[in-house]
C-alpha cells in the first residue's frame, strides 16, 4: 500500500467501488465512480502498490509530459473520499481502478483493511455486463447480495450464481466473510453496441445507487449525454435493416417479460425519484462520461457488430483479449459479461 495522505475521519461512510476490465461493459461502472469523484471533487488519500497486483505487459503504464518533464502513471487502484452535504451529510469512499492481474485475495484484504479502519458501514460494488437488452428501453439494473437479511431489508436479490467470477464477485464474497455488508449493482449493456462510453447505463447505475444509499447525486450533463447516445444508436439502427429488426425483436421480448412488473409500487418509486429531484432542484456540475462526443463516436465507429442469428456476438473491445462468455445466472438477465483482461463475471 502507498499512503498519499492521512486517512480522514468520516461520517456514516459507504464504500463505492468499480473496476475497469471484464466487469465493466461499456465502461459504465468505472465511469459512474469517476463521475462521483469529479462532481464531488474527491481527494485521493491512498493507492495500492501497482507492483503487487498488476501485470504490466497486460496493463501498460503510460508516459506523459508535465511541463516538459516526463512522468509515468502506473496502473493501480486508488481510494478517494467525498463528502455529501445536505440535511444528513455522509461520506463516500470511492474505489476506482483496474481489475488486478494477480493476488486477488490480498487485493481484497487491503481494501477491507481500509473499510475497517474508516468505519465503512456498507460496500457497494458497481458492475456492467453485456445482455440481450434493447437500447431503446430503460437499462436493467439488478442488485445482488450474499446476505439474506440485507437482501430482505434493501429489496435486493440473494445471489445464487455459480460459475466463473471476476473481481466484483470476489470482493463481495470477501466482504461477506469479513462481516461487512456488501451489495453489487449490475447494469445490462446492449451487446450489439458494447463500445464505450455508455452514458445511459452509467446514469442508470447512479440512479439505483442514489436510491440504495439515500443520497442526492448531481448528474451534471449525464442525462443529456444519455439522450444523445440513444439518438446516435437510433441512427445506426435506422441505417441497417438487420439491426433494426433485431432491436425490434428485443423490444417485444422485453415488453412482454416486463408487463407484469408494471405495478403500482414500481410506478410509485419512479414518481418519488421525480419529486425528489423537482423539489430539491438539480445540483450544479457539468460531468460528462469521458469528455468525448458520444454521437460522433457512434456515427464514426467502423467496428460495430451486426447481431448474428442465433449466436450473440462477443464484445470486441480489446483485440488482444480472449472472451470467456456465458449466461449470467446471478443477475438473471441471460447476459454475457464484457471482455477484459481477467477471467470471469460474477
Amino acid at each position: 500500500m502507498i499512503e498519499l495522505e492521512g486517512v480522514p475521519e468520516l461520517i456514516d461512510p459507504v464504500m463505492v467501488a468499480a473496476f475497469e476490465g471484464w466487469n465493466d461493459a461499456g465502461d459504465a461502472a468505472s465511469t459512474a465512480v469517476a463521475h462521483l469523484d469529479r462532481e464531488w471533487k474527491g481527494e485521493v488519500f491512498a493507492a495500492l502498490d501497482a507492483e503487487d497486483y498488476y501485470d504490466f505487459q497486460v496493463n501498460r503504464p503510460t508516459v506523459w509530459l508535465d511541463g516538459g518533464v516526463r512522468k509515468i502513471t502506473w496502473p493501480t487502484t486508488r481510494l478517494s473520499v467525498v463528502r455529501v452535504g445536505g440535511d444528513k451529510p455522509r461520506d463516500l469512499v470511492l474505489v476506482r481502478g483496474i481489475e488486478p492481474s494477480m493476488r486477488w485475495r490480498s487485493f481484497c484484504n487491503e481494501l477491507l483493511g481500509f473499510a475497517h479502519e474508516l468505519g465503512v458501514e456498507l460496500v457497494v460494488i458497481l458492475g456492467a455486463l453485456l445482455g440481450d437488452t434493447p437500447h431503446t428501453r430503460p437499462v436493467p439494473i439488478s442488485g445482488t447480495t450474499s446476505d439474506p437479511d440485507l437482501a430482505q431489508r434493501m429489496d435486493l436479490e440473494e445471489t445464487k450464481y455459480e460459475g466463473p467470477t471476476g473481481i466484483v464477485g470476489i470482493l463481495q464474497e470477501a466482504c461477506t466473510h469479513a462481516g461487512v455488508p456488501a451489495v453489487s449493482l449490475w447494469a445490462a449493456v446492449p451487446h450489439y453496441v458494447s463500445q464505450p462510453p455508455n452514458p445511459k447505463a452509467t446514469l442508470a447505475l447512479l440512479n439505483r445507487l442514489e436510491d440504495l444509499i439515500d443520497v442526492r447525486i448531481p448528474l451534471g450533463e449525464l442525462a443529456e449525454d444519455a439522450r444523445a447516445w440513444q439518438v446516435g444508436v437510433d441512427q445506426l439502427a435506422a441505417e441497417d435493416s438487420e439491426v433494426a429488426e433485431y432491436v425490434q425483436t428485443l423490444e417485444e421480448a422485453r415488453d412482454t417479460a416486463e408487463l407484469p412488473e408494471a405495478s403500482g409500487e414500481a410506478i410509485a418509486r419512479e414518481f418519488e425519484r421525480y419529486l425528489r429531484r423537482r423539489d430539491g432542484g438539480q445540483p450544479g456540475g457539468h460531468a460528462t462520461t469521458d469528455g468525448s462526443d458520444s454521437t460522433a463516436y457512434l456515427r464514426d465507429s467502423p467496428g460495430r457488430t451486426k447481431p448474428p442469428k442465433p449466436p450473440r456476438p462477443e464484445a470486441d473491445r480489446d483485440a488482444d483479449t480472449d472472451a470467456d462468455t456465458g449466461t449470467d445466472a446471478e443477475t438473471g438477465t441471460g447476459a454475457e459479461p464484457d471482455d477484459g483482461d481477467a477471467s470471469s463475471e460474477d
